[in-house]
């Protein structure tokens, strides 16, 4: 227990310096690609992030592929946003977390249940 406290004292950004300086440094380069912190979850990694995504507004999720195309084309042309748009970027305003919690919490819930699985990963 008490190593959890350390290390939750250690991440927290509002008591730690360390964190803090992560955060901004995070921040600072997500700004610079015009990117979210949501936009770092990858589908292809967790069923559950991917039927999020599916929850989501078709509007959300294709602002999100534009902002991820957006950012692999600077990247590919070893450029960033101007200052401008930089300072309008909101790196850390969510919009996959709600739905991703309410994702998990009816997996767990089905899992309590005892009830299959909602989606299964299969191999071809």
């Amino acid at each position: 227990m008490a190593t959890s406290k350390f290390v939750k004292a250690i991440l927290d950004p509002k008591t730690s310096w360390f964190a803090a300086v992560h955060k901004k440094t995070i921040e600072t380069r997500l700004r610079k690609y015009g990117l979210r912190y949501d936009d770092l979850y990858d589908p292809m990694e967790s069923l559950d992030i991917k039927e999020a995504l599916n929850r989501l507004p078709r509007e959300i999720v294709d602002a999100r592929n534009q902002r991820l195309l957006r950012a692999m084309d600077l990247s590919m042309k070893h450029e960033y946003l101007s200052p401008e748009l930089q300072a309008q970027q909101t790196p850390f305003r969510s919009y996959l977390s709600d739905m991703l919690a309410l994702v998990e919490r009816e997996k767990a819930e089905r899992q309590a249940l005892g009830a299959l699985p909602l989606q299964q990963r299969t191999i071809p």
